[in-house]
Order: C-alpha cells, then sequence, then structure tokens
C-alpha cells in the first residue's frame, strides 16, 4: 500500500469524526437563552444545556427551538458524512452524539443527549426515529416525565433496530443508549426515591 493511498484511507474516518463532533457540540440552548434575554442556562435550574432546562425559563419558544435544532444538528451531522464520506456515517453519529454530550467548548460538561440522538437516529434509518419519536414523545405527554421519556426512547432505539433488521446498527445505538443511561444517572436516582419531578410541576431539578 502506498503513502497515498493510507493518506486516503484515514482522511474519510478523521473527517467523519471532526465533523460530526464539531455539529454536534454546538450548544443551542446557551445561545438561544442568551439571544433571548433568558440569561445563562448553566446557572438556571440543573444548568443543563438541554431543551427540558429551557423550559425552566419560561420560555417555551426558546425550548421547542433548541429541541429541534438538538436533533437537527445529529441528523445535519450523519447526513453530510453519509454524503461525502459513504460508509463513515456511524462515526459521524457517534462523534456528534459525543460533541453534545462531552463539549470541549463548556469542559466537556453538555446535554443528555435524548434530542440529539433522535436526529441521529433518523439520518441513520428513519424508521428508527420514528420509533424513537413515538416512544419519546408519547411517554413525554403521558407521563410528563422527561427523564423516563428521554432514557426510554434511547433504549428503544437498539431493540427497534434489530426487530428492523438493522443488525448493523444495534452496537452504536447500544452504546449511545448507555451513555444517556449514564447522563440521567441523577434523576434515576430522584425516580428511585420517588422525587423525579413533572414537567410543568415545581422544583423542577433536572
Amino acid at each position: 500500500m502506498t503513502a497515498h493511498e493510507v493518506e486516503i484511507l484515514w482522511i474519510a474516518p478523521v473527517a467523519a469524526l471532526v465533523i460530526g463532533y464539531l455539529l454536534g457540540s454546538i450548544p443551542f440552548g446557551i445561545i438561544l437563552t442568551r439571544l433571548g434575554g433568558a440569561g445563562d442556562l448553566r446557572q438556571i435550574g440543573s444548568g443543563n444545556i438541554g431543551a427540558t432546562n429551557v423550559l425552566r425559563t419560561g420560555r417555551k419558544g426558546l425550548a421547542a427551538a433548541t429541541l429541534l435544532l438538538d436533533g437537527f444538528k445529529g441528523w445535519l451531522a450523519v447526513f453530510v458524512v453519509a454524503w461525502a464520506f459513504p460508509g463513515e456515517a456511524q462515526l459521524a453519529a457517534a462523534a456528534a452524539f459525543l460533541g453534545h454530550c462531552y463539549p470541549v467548548w463548556l469542559r466537556f460538561r453538555g446535554g443528555k443527549g435524548v434530542a440529539t440522538l433522535m436526529g441521529i437516529v433518523l439520518a441513520l434509518h428513519w424508521p428508527l426515529g420514528l420509533v424513537y419519536a413515538i416512544v419519546w414523545l408519547g411517554l413525554l405527554g403521558t407521563l410528563r416525565i422527561s427523564s423516563v421519556a428521554g432514557i426510554s426512547a434511547a433504549i428503544s432505539a437498539p431493540i427497534a433496530a434489530a426487530a428492523l433488521g438493522r443488525f448493523d446498527l444495534v452496537p452504536l445505538l447500544i452504546a449511545l443508549a448507555l451513555i444517556v443511561v449514564w447522563k440521567h444517572r441523577e434523576n434515576i436516582e430522584r425516580l428511585l426515591a420517588g422525587t423525579e419531578p413533572r414537567i410543568g410541576g415545581s422544583n423542577q431539578v433536572g
């Protein structure tokens, strides 16, 4: 193998990782709350940069925009890389997710990944995204407990992938679901203690 061939081999995966991470690490929650005059999101509620915490500012429009943009950046990262570097979509998906959860610009203190994961799943295989959205939004609307809805949606992704015959996606989706669960560990402790708040309730903490 020539030096040129070796160079070509590593350019695609490295580009996929860089593009995915950079897009995933855009902190839309912080950007929108600052532009909207709602203050520094990291000093509000749980300090999380996701849509649920943006909702605690009382600005529903900003929360909805954060949710959509966090999902869109995950979708865009996978879409762009799949178009430019076929075969590297899963690398871009992993990088975008890690960029959102652990952005270097925020000292690796990012969001919990639920909205971004939905965008990623939609881009990888849209029927999986449909299942994800139904589980997430369905539970969110009925239970009004953000953590339960988000964790359940993340866990549903690898199960749905296997059911739909996309076994190639199962390892990645299991790994990302485990990170979602880990990022929600404090929520899980509150769920077990019976103190996890509902959306729209008082004393929302994360």
